[in-house]
Order: C-alpha cells, then sequence, then structure tokens
C-alpha cells in the first residue's frame, strides 16, 4: 500500500481537467503518481506490461471516485505505444500530461555486462522514453500543448560503481528531457525530470540488496549519511505532481532531485 503524505483535500483540482498518461504505473512510484494525479483530478492512462498490478491500480483509483484505465503495453514496441496512445484519445478525448516512469535496473560490473544485458536495459529505459515521448508530442502539437515529466535518477549525473549501464541510461533520458523543453517550448510544451535518490520500492529495496550482494553496503547508517533516510514513493509522485500542475508554469527543463540534499552534498 503507498504511504500517503496528502490528502484529498491538498491535492483536489491541481490536475483537474488534464489526462495523464504514465508509463510503468503499475507499482512503485509510477503506481504512486498514478493514484496522485487521478486524486488531483486527472483522467490516468496507465501504460504497462504488469496486467494485474496495473488492474488492481486502476481498481484503487475507481474506488476513491476518480478515473482511470489501464492499457496493457509494451513500451519498446512503437506500434504498442501508438495503439495505447489511441485507446486513451479514444477513451478521454485528449492527452494533456505524460508521466514517462516505465523503467528497470542493472547492478553489476562494467566488465561483465553482456551485450544482451546493456541492449535490455537501454531498450527500458532510454529506448521506450524515445519512443513514449516521440508519439506523444505529436499529439502535443495537435492539440496545443502539453507536459511531460520523465523520471531519470540521481544516478543521470553522478556516478555510481556497478550501475554503469543504468547511469548511462538515465543521464540519456536526463537529457532527452531538456532537449524536448528547448526545442518544443514555442508549441507551449514543458519537458522536466525528477531525479530521485534510494526509493522504497521494489525496485529500489532490489537495488539495495543487489548492491550488499557486491560489497557495496547500503545499510541504515550508509543511507543516513546520504540522504537522511529511504524515500518514500509517494514524496516522488508529489514531486512529479508538481511538475504535472499548472503552479510549475514557468518550470522548463529542470532536474528536480527528490534526494533529501544527495547531489547538493556532493
Amino acid at each position: 500500500m503507498v504511504q500517503k503524505n496528502w490528502t484529498r483535500e491538498t491535492v483536489r483540482g491541481r490536475l483537474s481537467g488534464k489526462v495523464a498518461v504514465v508509463t510503468g504505473g503499475a507499482g512503485g512510484m509510477g503506481r504512486a503518481a498514478s493514484i496522485l494525479f487521478a486524486a488531483a483530478g486527472a483522467k490516468v492512462a496507465i501504460l504497462d506490461i504488469q496486467q494485474d498490478a496495473g488492474e488492481n491500480t486502476v481498481s484503487e483509483i475507481k474506488a476513491a471516485g476518480n478515473e482511470a484505465i489501464f492499457i496493457s503495453t509494451d513500451v519498446t514496441n512503437t506500434e504498442a505505444v501508438k495503439a495505447a496512445l489511441a485507446i486513451t484519445v479514444e477513451t478521454f478525448s485528449t492527452i494533456t500530461n505524460l508521466f514517462n516512469h516505465a523503467g528497470t535496473i542493472i547492478v553489476k560490473p562494467l566488465h561483465e555486462t553482456t551485450d544482451e544485458e546493456y541492449r535490455r536495459l537501454m531498450d527500458i529505459n532510454a529506448t521506450s522514453a524515445f519512443i513514449v515521448c516521440r508519439e506523444t508530442l505529436k499529439y502535443f502539437i495537435k492539440y496545443g500543448g502539453g507536459n511531460i515529466i520523465i523520471t531519470s535518477s540521481i544516478g543521470g549525473e553522478k556516478g555510481f560503481g556497478l550501475e554503469s549501464v543504468y547511469c548511462m541510461s538515465k543521464g540519456a533520458v536526463l537529457q532527452l528531457a531538456r532537449t524536448i523543453a528547448v526545442e518544443y517550448r514555442d508549441y507551449n510544451i514543458r519537458a522536466n525530470a525528477v531525479c530521485p535518490a534510494f526509493v522504497k520500492t521494489d525496485h529500489g529495496l532490489r537495488e539495495i540488496k543487489e548492491l550488499d550482494g557486491l560489497g557495496q553496503n547500503w545499510n541504515e547508517a550508509d543511507l543516513h549519511a546520504v540522504q537522511g533516510r529511504i524515500c518514500e514513493p509517494d514524496e516522488v509522485a508529489s514531486a512529479a505532481l508538481f511538475l504535472a500542475s499548472e503552479e510549475s508554469s514557468f518550470v522548463n527543463g529542470v532536474a528536480l532531485y527528490v534526494d533529501n540534499g544527495w547531489y547538493s552534498k556532493g
């Protein structure tokens, strides 16, 4: 269950009239964002390969009186993405927001990483962002504007041992957000990135476990030294909500670090 540090009253209306596509929206930070965006008034389309988790998230959103659909989608496949976006528009008439969150991680020494592992990670993290953003931009141009948020990472600009390919992919999508901001500003389109540190999700906890298994320890004291404590998924979702809302109307091309000062500390 997502631990909420917000209430319906604090977020109600912040995304009123919006239609948000969330890739990787069935679990973890994506799930938290799907629920939060819906509570804030958006109609949400969740694109994910996790069928059961996606349908469960939609059920929770609907139980709260909000609107959402789940579309089983391989976001590395152009035709699947095109079809999912078409279903979203057919259902909700438009698309105004994209939270491009889908991603995964490999924890492994670079010299032991295979070509297949590299290609898989780059496909899921970087190629999917290229495809989803490209296809969504076509709708944004047609409808007169839109808003893109991409999940990068503190590893998008910091280097981390045992995560070389992951850091490559997150640097790539961070630069994608920045370049979209520059190229499409005059189309009334904004693009920003959220850059979390360690987050209490299945993804984040697996990352810590695998790092520990390879001798790079991240116990409670280690986490405290860099980010104070582990981040909750809804804290990243809240940062994404700010970027998705009109409150950030003049924020464009930004890397918003959700790391409790780790990046600034150096």
